[in-house]
């Protein structure tokens, strides 16, 4: 039985009782992430404390409570886990009950069954694969770093805070792939969250959900400095650069494009939304392929705009993905292959994966073929270069498929980023490899959670 370690639970609720509705036996799936300490000093599942452990002797029980504040008191949350069989090592099924209370509004109790599975790397698997092998990597202590851009011989990387870490952005010089240096850090009091990040010219962008979008001069490509906040939302998640036109993605709002004749400079030219009635969700990714921008707009789908002119934006064609667990719509990248237009769609949260979509008639987007890694771990950001495409998924690390045969993808080389040892490492769903950039200079830089950047060679 295993007694410590990181491990992913997936749950299914198969039954509620509430103290104000009906008994219900729908089901419905979550998840959550735990982490068991030789000492106990570090135990959790999810945000909360483990109030009881028995995971010796065969026996696999935990109980947790959480307490947060809402109006008119607490709420207490109390869940307990009791494993019934050990399906290999590290890989234990059970059931759990978990029961939430408050003074007004009464309780709730959900049973259910689980799954958990230690977050060692796949069964067989080594550290790499196919070739890619470590080439150098270096940390940063600004936050936990999620994105990363290479231009001018500098690696920038933005994180978001984390802890007591504040987010910002790391400057490494990496004219030497195989020393990287972290040569400068960039913070704003109360501006933690910088997600995303890309380059154009002397340009430097900067994707805040607490801000907007941030523009820095990079005409010294070891010093960033700060121009100005662009105008538009005030929170902007993900950004992306096609031509002389910016795409900044702001949450529950839409995509809003700039143009770029002057990097330095970006003016604001319109703001695309896929539904004319009003948006569900958010613009989490956009990917922009001859006059189209493809939209992965998170609780909705996948939605084709023809931006051909940007004052007659038009809605062309959906893939649409009801539910929530695995149908999460993240992030995607679009190419041609034998004379069809292709989607390559990603999602996110537990049994996300990759969707291979024929887009060539948006009136009708038939699926033709999907990519899966265990079920318990969710997928992250995409990257097509030809015929193959290069996937950043948490603790699965990076994925090298080849996708010569678009209904078929089979994976051609991998590299594993996360280890539960790291410094830093969470027990969360989002930890390991979250973004890959391949700037054609021979090299594949990676960002992951705790170990920061990460340099293989290209394939």
């Amino acid at each position: 039985m295993e007694n410590q370690g990181i491990f992913q639970l997936n749950l299914r609720q198969e039954a509620s009782y509430s103290s104000t509705n009906p008994p219900s036996d729908s089901v419905s799936n979550s998840f959550a992430g735990l982490r068991l300490s030789a000492d106990g000093t570090l135990d959790a599942y999810g945000s909360a404390p483990l109030i009881a452990r028995v995971t010796e002797g065969g026996t696999f029980f935990l109980a947790a409570r959480n307490s947060y504040r809402v109006p008119g008191g607490n709420v207490v949350t109390t869940t307990a886990l009791a494993g019934c069989h050990v399906l290999s090592p590290g890989v234990i099924t059970g059931c759990y009950v978990s029961c939430n209370s408050h003074p007004t509004y009464g309780f709730n109790k959900s049973v259910g069954t689980f799954r958990t599975e230690r977050m060692t790397w796949a069964p067989g698997e080594n550290e790499a694969s196919g070739g890619l092998a470590l080439v150098a990597e270096a940390s940063t202590t600004v936050g936990m770093p999620v994105d990363i851009y290479v231009a001018k011989e500098h690696a920038y990387v933005v994180s978001v805070s984390k802890g007591p870490l504040l987010g910002g952005l790391s400057v490494f010089d990496v004219k030497d792939r195989t020393k990287p240096t972290l040569v400068k850090t960039v913070t704003i009091a109360g501006d933690g969250a910088w997600n995303g990040v890309w380059a154009k010219g002397d340009a430097l962008y900067v994707a805040s959900d607490s801000s907007g979008l941030i523009v820095f001069d990079i005409t010294d490509p070891a010093n960033p400095v700060f121009v100005r906040h662009a105008e538009g939302p005030d929170a902007v998640h993900t950004v992306l650069v096609e031509g002389e036109r910016l795409f900044a993605n702001s949450p529950g709002t839409g995509t809003f494009v700039y143009d770029l004749t002057s990097p330095l400079d970006p003016t604001l030219l319109q703001l695309v939304t896929w539904a004319p009635e009003g948006y569900t969700g958010g613009p989490h990714d956009v990917f922009v392929h001859g006059n189209r921008l493809y939209i992965s707009n998170d609780t909705t789908g996948f939605h084709i705009m023809d931006i051909s002119d940007l004052d007659d934006v038009r809605h062309l064609g959906d893939y649409l993905q009801p539910g929530f667990i695995g149908t999460f719509s993240h992030h995607n990248a679009v190419g041609t292959f034998a004379g069809r237009t292709l989607a390559f769609v990603g999602g996110e949260f537990t049994a996300s994966h990759v969707r291979v979509l024929d887009v060539t008639d948006p009136t009708n987007i038939p699926l033709i073929g999907t990519f899966r890694m265990r079920p318990h771990t969710s997928m992250h950001n995409l990257l097509l270069r030809g015929n193959l495409l290069y996937v950043a998924w948490y603790h699965e690390g990076l994925r090298v498929l080849d996708v010569s045969h678009p209904t078929q993808p089979r994976q051609l080389a991998h590299f594993n980023t996360y280890r539960e040892t790291d410094p830093r490492r969470g027990h969360g769903l989002f930890e390991g490899a979250f973004g890959v950039r391949i700037p054609g200079d021979g090299f594949v830089y990676l960002v992951d959670s705790s170990r920061g950047l990460i340099i293989v060679n290209e394939l």
